[in-house]
C-alpha cells in the first residue's frame, strides 16, 4: 500500500488510477536511497544491551518508518528500521531485568552465606554437646569427628552422637575438623573444632572455632582459634 499523492488515501502499490479521486497515478519509483535513520536504528539495536542505545534504536526506528511512508517510495530501509525497533524494545524489556538481577543476586548470596554461618554455629554447638557425652561414656574426648557419628557397629569408634552428614565433616557450605589436644604423660585433656567455609566469600566469610570450654569464637576471612573473639 502507498498513499495517493493527491487525496492521501491508501491505495495499491501498482495502482495506475486512484479509486478514490480517480486521478491517474505515477508508478512508484524505486527507492533512491536507504534511510539513514533506519540504518542508525539498526546499529543502535545491535547494542540493545546498553540502555541509551536501546532508547535510540526505538526513537530512530519510529522516525525512519514515518519518513519512509511519507517518501512515496523514495526512501528504503523499512526492514532495517523494523529490526532496530524490535531490538530496541527487547533491550528496554531485558535491561531492567538485568538491573534487578544485579541488585538481587548479591543480596541472595549474602543471605545464603548468613544462613550457612548460622548453621555452622549450630553445628558447633551440636559437636560440643556430643563431645561432652562422648567423654562421659569413654573417659576421653573423641579423636576425630567421625568418632561421633553413627555406624552399624557400636563402641568408641562409632558413638552415634551426631548425624552422618556432620560426622563426614561437611555441612551447609562449611568444612568441620576436630582435633584432640593432648598433654604430657599421655593425658587427653581437650579438643579443638574448626569450622571454615568451603569457598571463602561464596559459602561464607566467617571462620569459627570451639573447644572443651564450649565457647564459640569467630574470625572474618581467616581461620579462627582460641585467641579469636567469642560470639
Amino acid at each position: 500500500m502507498r498513499p495517493c499523492p493527491y487525496c492521501a488515501q491508501a491505495i495499491e502499490e501498482q495502482a495506475q488510477v486512484c479509486p478514490f479521486c480517480r486521478r491517474p497515478l505515477p508508478l512508484p519509483a524505486a527507492p533512491s536511497s536507504t534511510s539513514g535513520k533506519a540504518i542508525g536504528s539498526f546499529i543502535c539495536g545491535v547494542f540493545f544491551f546498553f540502555l541509551p542505545s536501546a532508547v535510540a534504536a526505538v526513537i530512530l526506528g519510529h522516525i525512519s518508518l514515518s519518513d519512509i511512508r511519507r517518501s512515496a517510495g523514495r526512501l528504503g530501509g523499512q526492514g532495517l528500521a523494523i529490526v532496530g525497533l524490535v531490538l530496541g524494545y527487547l533491550g528496554l524489556a531485558v535491561i531492567p531485568i538485568l538491573i534487578i538481577a544485579a541488585i538481587a543476586i548479591p543480596n541472595l548470596l549474602r543471605a545464603k552465606m548468613a544462613a550457612n554461618e548460622a548453621s555452622a554455629v549450630g553445628s558447633l554447638r551440636t559437636i560440643n554437646s556430643a563431645c561432652i557425652n562422648y567423654a562421659a561414656q569413654y573417659k576421653s574426648y573423641p579423636p576425630t569427628l567421625a568418632s561421633l557419628g553413627s555406624a552399624a557397629a557400636s563402641g568408641a569408634d562409632t558413638a552415634g552422637l551426631i548425624d552422618s552428614t556432620l560426622a563426614s565433616g561437611k555441612r551447609s557450605g562449611y568444612l568441620f575438623t576436630l582435633q584432640q589436644v593432648s598433654a604430657k604423660y599421655g593425658a587427653n585433656p581437650g579438643y579443638q573444632v574448626y569450622a571454615d567455609p568451603i569457598s571463602s566469600g561464596v559459602t561464607g566469610v566467617r571462620h569459627f572455632f570451639t573447644d572443651q570450654t564450649g565457647v564459640i569464637r569467630g574470625s572474618v576471612n581467616r581461620s579462627a582459634n582460641a585467641e579469636s573473639p567469642p560470639l
